[in-house]
């Protein structure tokens, strides 16, 4: 008999609806303004801590929801925005400068939605405030970079092959490294041998045949940039996890810019001091042959350069690097036997390799450590920001007692806080090219509510417009369209908060708007389509039939092609155009399941196999 629902109907259509109900109830808790409270910048979190901070909130007549340590973090909920920046008050003067306090919105989800994954919508930064920062990854500072380190290489491959020469050094102005050498038989031999190693170098020799002159080539050069712009998001991405932001943002923009966005944190200059620290460590042997005095006149030997620690005391180095931080897999804070902070370092297996063959024949040698940091100057680039200043010192030279492997540690440190920031900065990664901050928004709590309530007003006013005019056009048929409209809009909700990275925006929410509209093109198609079978003098099961598996091919075509352009938005388009285009391709798909599947359950089980003489239609 025509227009019998089968069985897998009814489980596709309740069990969609009843998973998308689900995974769609967390958004209807709001969040609570919250304070994370870390020991990102030293000092330990301990219950002690969280105790006496809750007492003082109490003292202050502040209503905290909850104080409580999680994950090494206390997280305090509170009623309002005005009690969070109030207690923010009381943490920073209570627990100083060992300890990171942000502003955020924790969620309010409860335990039994949370135990099977199911969380709100992630809310973009239009809608749940948080601060916004465009960065410019200094791309000379990486190639400058690579050729310091081409510079090492050579001198290490030379040495290797018995390569006698005079100088390696590198012209940062040209970008490429100058090799001299005692014979024109010595250059000859170093450039058939480096040009073994390395086939996208580019050797050429100076006029007088003793110098080999090395430069680096456009595959190589564009490979160092895509290097150090992919390699400084994942780096920002591991220190925004170490303040723990919740769904953050960060991604390219062009070729040297990187957007970060932090949903829920207020607190730009905490924000902006762990984005933009550059803190890098560079291991070196001390150049004890040298003469300082000389040095600090003025002649330093050409293997060596001059440094100055922390309490300005000179110090001569071998310019030869031992190990960069690049190698650093791990990093903590702790005290040695004489109760002074010292880092503990882990490295990667080439770190350790590195840095025991380097200290095999260097016993009884002394070993600095070189802190590197890059600050803006007084100096205004062509592009009209602070051209970055590179710094060092050196944090401590100590005495090589044996053979180093994959761990050591580092000693000299002023105070546990310097320690403890030392270790998250090295944790999390050094920069591989230093980056500034070129564009700062912050958007407050406020602005965002206030989107989402007009966003809400805006779905709710197209939602009742288009249910008043299906159920005064189409009568019954219009009231079960309109139920299909109410499973369409919790189909949305549900697959927002259940696919992971998915962001609802402002222009998200006029995506849902356009969605509101668009989803009863396909009921209108199908019922207009069973008037025209009736007209025609078919019954009524039989329009029922013919006007869902005739529609359907228009539906499918005309959607079909909506749904590329929102692909299209999503794969080229920046922020605001892909939160539409997620929406807007979501809204196609739930549509078409509700319209085509869910109506024609429910016309099927109202009027299918039945003997019906007419349609409310």
């Amino acid at each position: 008999m025509l227009n019998k629902n089968p069985a897998w109907r009814y489980v596709l259509v309740i069990g969609m609806l009843l998973l998308a109900l689900v995974y769609a109830l967390p958004n209807l808790y709001p969040e609570d303004p919250a304070l994370n409270i870390s020991a990102t910048r030293g000092g330990t979190v301990a219950e002690q801590t969280r105790s006496q901070l809750e007492q003082s909130f109490r003292a202050a007549n502040i209503a905290a929801k909850s104080v409580v340590l999680e994950d090494g973090q206390i997280r305090a909920r509170f009623n309002s925005t005005e009690d969070q920046l109030q207690a923010r008050e009381i943490a920073n003067q209570q627990l100083g400068a060992n300890f990171v306090t942000a502003l955020n919105l924790a969620p309010a989800t409860p335990d039994w939605l949370s135990a099977i994954g199911a969380t709100p919508m992630n809310l973009g930064l239009d809608l749940r405030g948080g601060v916004h920062f465009l960065l410019a990854v200094d791309m000379k500072a990486a190639l400058d970079k690579n050729l310091n380190d081409l510079v090492q290489t050579f001198r290490a491959d030379l040495r290797e092959d018995k390569i006698r020469y005079r100088t390696v050094q590198a012209d940062i102005g040209r970008g490429q490294v100058q090799v001299t050498f005692r014979s024109t038989e010595d250059l000859t031999a170093a450039e058939a041998a480096l040009r073994k190693r390395d086939r996208e170098l580019v050797f050429t020799t100076s006029s007088d045949n003793l110098t080999l002159l090395v430069g680096i080539s456009e595959i190589r050069l564009k490979e160092i940039r895509e290097y150090a712009l992919e390699q400084n998001i994942t780096i920002i991405r591991n220190r925004v996890n170490e303040i723990g932001v919740a769904e953050p943002l960060v991604q390219r923009q062009g070729a040297d810019r990187i957007v970060v966005q932090l949903p829920g944190v207020q607190d730009t200059a905490q924000a902006k001091e762990i984005l933009g620290a550059t803190a890098s460590l560079e291991f070196r042997l001390v150049d004890t042959e040298g003469d300082l005095g000389s040095a600090l006149e003025g002649r330093v030997p050409p293997n060596s350069e001059l440094y100055y620690s922390r309490d300005g005391r000179p110090v001569l180095l071998e310019k030869r690097i031992m190990l960069t931080g690049d190698h650093i897999t791990g990093a903590s804070s702790g005290y040695d036997e004489y109760s002074q902070p010292q880092v503990n370092i882990k490295l990667d297996a080439k770190g350790g390799t590195l840095l025991s063959a380097g200290t095999k024949n260097a016993i009884g040698r002394r070993m600095a450590s070189v802190f590197i940091e890059y600050k803006p100057g007084t100096e205004i680039g062509a592009d009209g920001n602070p051209v970055l200043v590179k710094q060092q010192e050196v944090i401590n030279d100590a005495t090589i007692q044996a053979r180093l492997g994959r761990d050591f540690v580092i000693t000299g440190i002023n105070s546990p806080a310097e320690a403890q920031n030392l270790a998250t900065l090295l944790r999390a990664g050094a920069l591989i090219a230093p980056v500034q901050i070129i564009e700062e928004r912050t958007i407050g709590p406020s602005l965002g509510k206030e989107n989402i309530e007009l966003g809400i007003t805006a779905i709710q006013w197209g939602m009742a417009a288009v249910l008043l005019f299906m159920a005064v056009y189409y009568k019954a048929f219009g009231m079960v369209a309109n139920i299909a409209l109410v499973a369409n809009l919790v189909l949305m909700v549900g697959m927002m908060s259940l696919i992971p990275g998915a962001t609802l925006t402002l222009p998200g929410m006029a995506g849902i708007v356009l969605t509101v509209g668009m989803a009863v093109d396909a009921n209108v198609l199908i019922f207009e389509r069973i008037r025209e079978e009736l007209l025609e003098g078919r019954s009524v099961q039989q329009a029922i039939h013919h006007g869902y598996d005739r529609a359907f091919a228009t539906i499918a075509d005309s959607n079909i092609t909506t749904l590329l352009v929102a692909l299209v938005l999503f794969g080229i388009g920046t922020g605001p155009v892909k939160g539409f285009a997620v929406t807007l391709a979501i809204g196609i798909l739930t549509s078409i399941f509700t319209a085509v599947v869910g109506t024609r359950l429910l016309v099927n089980l109202i009027w299918g196999g039945r003997r019906v003489q007419s349609l409310p239609i």
